[in-house]
This record gives C-alpha cells, structure tokens and sequence, in this order.
C-alpha cells in the first residue's frame, strides 16, 4: 500500500458530498495516523458545521456555481476561476500534498485544477447519476474514478471505467452491531421492546410529504400496534400528532446518532438520497424509499436497484398519503418474515467497506505516479 504522506481532500455544499469526505478522513486516519490530512470548503457550506468539530484542518477557498455546461473552457473564461484554483493550489503547496480526492461540489473543482496543473494524481469519488457537474468537470483531468454503487457504470457512459468502491460511511453506522445496539436505542428514545418500529426520515431538512403523510396515519399505525419513531427535520414545519395514542410516537427535530434510529427500527420510510441508500443497504435495513421528486430523479435510481434486489420498495413522493400507509406499511411492519428476507436481501447488496475499498483506490493511484 502506498505510503500516503500528506492529502487534500475536496468536498462540500452538502452532506451528501461531506459525509463521505469524513468517514474517508476516518479510514485514513486510521491507516496512516502520521498522515497528514487537509479539507477544502467554501465560505458558506454545511462543511464548516460539520468538518472542523470532526477534528480536520478545513481551508477555505472561493467556490462558484459553475454552467451545467460541462467543457474546458470552464478553465480560461472566468477570472474568478482561476482565483479559486489559484488559492487551492497555494493550500496543496503549503502541505505538500501528494494527492488530491474530491467527493463533488463546486470547491471541488478548483482543487482539481490546482491538482492537474501540478501534474499530481487525483481521486473522484461520485455517487449520482448523472454525475454532478463538479466531478464530471474533474473526470477531464483524470481516469482515476471511484462510484458507490454498481448501477452506476451501466447507466452512465462516463462512468463506465470507474471501479466501484461502495460509498464511504461512518464506522458507527457501517461497523454497527444493531441486535447488541437495540436495547440501548429503544431505551433512550422510549420505545417498548415487544412491538415493531418504522423509523421515519427525509434527512436533515425533513420531507414534507413524509411529514404529513405519516403523522395524518398516526392513529392507525398506533392501533396496528407500530411504534414510530419520526425525525422532523430542521427546517420542517411542525405537524400534529394525537396525543391519545396507544402507543410511542416519538418526533424528534434532528438526530446526529443516526446509528441509534436504525438500531430501534424494524423497517425504515425515508428519501432515496446516495447516504441513506449507502447506510440502509450496509446494515440491513428494509426500507420504503420515496425518492425527491423535484430532481433528475437520481434518488429514484439510487433506491431501484435494492428494490429490484428485494431489500426495499419504492413508492412515488405524489402516493405517499395515510391511506397508502395503512393498505401498505401497516402489513409490512407486522411481517417479521418478510422484513428478516428484506433485510437479508438489503445487506447483500449494500457494501460497509466502502472507507476501506477508496482508500485502497487511492493508494493504487498514488503508487502508479
């Protein structure tokens, strides 16, 4: 394995691009404690929220939307391009980097031509369909492209060399024991451990379909016997929830120990984002996906392939109402059966070594230079 002595890593503006940034800086860390590890961000990303009480040096450089155009002139039309790969290039200098990963958003960019320009190697890692216009800016500059998830070379012809190396994920959630965990989650979150649980989550922001649709079928899940343990998201508008109910429901505005939500449920309902699709197949957990409708439908693309694997189903976002969630949920909540063959069915697809594989990826690229 390559001796890694000093790496910049490029991500930001999401937690879909973040959070695989640090469970990699983790897997790095832990295989090189000597090495040196720098992350680039932008003035007014999440990443400023996220990386530094991760405990990594975050740099931060100018980073601008860019045209979904996708060509080399991108490089010699703006001036303020060339400042923001100007300012990546003195950070890569002052830490002597010798390689660049980048997991998308636009402050990826600048590091990948302040990279190229230095003639060092880079990594990408992509998790989208298509690929996001910073990546797909980047895979100019490089051969060297890693994606999380097996339909992605088949459905994109940029995509068709890159090695698939599962998505990045923290060790919490892809190292997790859930049976040794339950107890402990059912406890902190007040759920009784002799009845099913639906976990419900549409990420940090919250899912206002996913929101009302539940909470109006609140009643009858309660009366089904299926406890819920619901996050709102943060910037979600409250909901009612019956105060009268027979049993927990349980409404949190955000959770940052997503492993302690899987380890109390029994099946999830939730987005189709790259993360939760990553997190849920790693552990095993069956789970109905209502991909974000307003998209490319990436989300959609993301969860099909682990419903067509039988570790999940797919509803559309306009068809998620209680009505639904009575004629659908509600059985499958209470078929123990089922859910054991759906979360088997789940775990093979998902992969909880996608940290590793990357760095195994990266080490490969450095070695070839």
């Amino acid at each position: 394995m390559a001796l890694l002595r000093s790496v910049v890593l490029a991500g930001g503006g999401t937690g879909g691009h973040i959070y695989p940034l640090l469970a990699f800086a983790d897997a790095l860390r832990r295989t090189f404690p000597e090495v040196r590890i720098t992350t680039l961000g932008s003035p007014k990303g999440m990443e400023n929220d996220l990386i530094p009480p991760a405990g990594y040096d975050l740099r931060v450089i100018p980073a601008f939307q860019l045209p979904r155009t996708v060509n080399l002139d991108l490089i010699r039309t703006p001036d303020r391009m060339y400042r923001s790969a100007h300012a990546a290039g003195k950070v890569i200098d002052e830490v002597q980097a010798n390689v660049v990963v980048g997991f998308g958003g636009y402050v990826s960019v600048p590091a990948y031509l302040a990279a190229w320009r230095r003639e060092m190697p880079i990594v990408i890692h992509e998790v989208n369909v298509p690929p996001g216009v910073a990546n797909r800016m980047g895979m100019k500059f490089t051969k060297n492209v890693a994606v999380g998830f097996p339909h992605q070379p088949k459905q994109a012809e940029s995509l068709r060399d890159a090695r698939v190396v599962g998505v990045p994920l923290r060790t919490a959630i892809a190292r997790m024991d859930r049976a040794a965990v339950r107890p402990q989650a059912l406890a902190q979150f007040g759920l009784r451990p002799d009845l099913p649980v639906l976990f419900v989550s549409g990420g940090s922001s919250g899912a206002r379909t996913i929101n009302l649709a539940v909470a109006s079928a609140a009643k009858k899940l309660a009366h089904a016997g299926i406890q819920v343990l619901h996050v709102r998201g943060g910037r979600n508008e409250e909901f009612e929830v019956p105060s009268d109910l027979p049993v927990p429901y349980v409404v949190v505005p955000y959770l940052s120990d997503m492993q302690l939500g899987y380890a109390a449920a029994d099946l999830m309902l939730c987005r189709g984002g790259a993360i939760t699709v990553a997190e849920t197949t790693a552990i095993g957990m069956p789970a109905i996906y209502v991909p974000y409708p307003h998209s490319n439908q990436e989300q959609k693309r993301n969860a099909l392939p682990v419903v067509e694997a039988g570790g999940g189903l797919l509803v559309d976002n306009a068809e998620l109402t209680s009505e639904w969630i009575e004629r659908t949920v509600i059985p499958l909540a209470r078929d123990g059966q089922r859910l054991r063959q759906m979360s088997a069915a789940a775990a093979a697809y998902g992969r909880p070594d996608g940290d590793e594989a990357l760095l195994d990826f990266v080490c490969e690229a450095v070695a070839q230079r």
